[in-house]
């Protein structure tokens, strides 16, 4: 059984888990600020104020931060001075919110969209992936996806997208030109969920994918099961090879990293994700543990 270890308690709703320069970064949701910590979960910093909700977030090849701004559908850059500014307007192009994204190293961010509004508990829809090259430019790249989730890129060429009301992840071929090939599964967990209505298609999900970590030197993604106090380790197809539990606080997110690249850090958070009472009971954490498989 895995040692949980806590890094850091009292957030509101951590997401967006990334390692990256020595540090885990990560989205406090409803403190409005994207944060950073050493690997023993000291030194928390405030890198950025998205007053519009941040979520995923990554990094141009210049070292310059970007982050999604979900209310207002932008995604911002934070400028080598500490300024921040727009680097994109995904208004025109998502249907609604956007929501996780990773940067490749090309620093081409690809940005997942919730499709609807599931705090409401609105008819669940379809939603779109887009591109966003390093000068701006928007391009939606695929459509007709269940809540795109979680992404992140293997070997410079294979963009991995988690569905989470899809039960399954998505895999595509990241072409010269930026485009992806056609969506082929990743890992499947279940037949997708007919449902339009949000609780009942929750009950058909048997894997419900939200932040996915990097693949590890076998080959294998991390996954957090959003509706499930749990993280998984998943290896291509879908077989499950290992489960941790997360106590009385649900798994939204999640990154290896650390100096060996074996520690697995996560974001979690009581079932319970609405933002009042998020903000006025912070009890979102990030905890750590260490894993047999590095990153790749």
């Amino acid at each position: 059984m895995r040692q949980l270890t806590l890094l850091l308690d009292g957030m509101t709703h951590t997401e967006g888990a990334r390692w990256h320069d020595g540090r885990f970064w990560f989205s406090d949701l409803y403190s409005e600020r994207v944060c950073s910590i050493l690997e023993d979960g000291s030194d928390l910093r405030t890198e950025m104020h998205v007053p519009e909700c941040p979520s995923g977030i990554g990094w141009l090849p210049d070292g310059r931060l970007l982050a999604v701004s979900m209310h207002d559908r932008k995604l911002l850059r934070r400028e080598h001075d500490g300024a921040v500014v727009v680097h994109a307007d995904l208004f025109p192009h998502l249907e609604f919110e956007p929501n996780d994204m990773v940067v490749d190293a090309q620093g081409r961010a690809w940005v997942g969209n919730l499709g609807f509004d599931v705090m409401k508990l609105a008819p669940r829809r379809p939603a779109r992936l887009a591109r966003v090259d390093p000068d701006g430019t928007v391009t939606v790249v695929s459509e007709g996806l269940h809540f795109p989730n979680g992404p992140t890129v293997i070997d410079h060429r294979t963009l991995v997208v988690a569905e989470s009301f899809g039960n399954r992840l998505s895999a595509f071929d990241i072409q010269p030109d930026g485009s992806l090939s056609a969506r082929r599964d990743w890992a499947r967990f279940g037949p997708v969920p007919q449902n339009e209505d949000v609780i009942q298609s929750m009950a058909e999900i048997t894997v419900a994918s939200d932040g996915i970590s990097q693949a590890d030197a076998e080959g294998a993604i991390w996954v957090a099961d959003f509706i499930k106090a749990r993280v998984l380790r998943v290896a291509p197809g879908g077989r499950i090879l290992e489960e941790i539990q997360t106590g009385d606080r649900n798994c939204y997110a999640c990154a290896l990293g650390g100096a060996d690249g074996r520690t697995l850090f996560l974001c979690v958070t009581p079932a319970d994700f609405n933002p009042d009472v998020r903000r006025a009971n912070p009890l979102s954490a990030v905890l750590s543990t260490r894993v047999d498989v590095a990153v790749a």
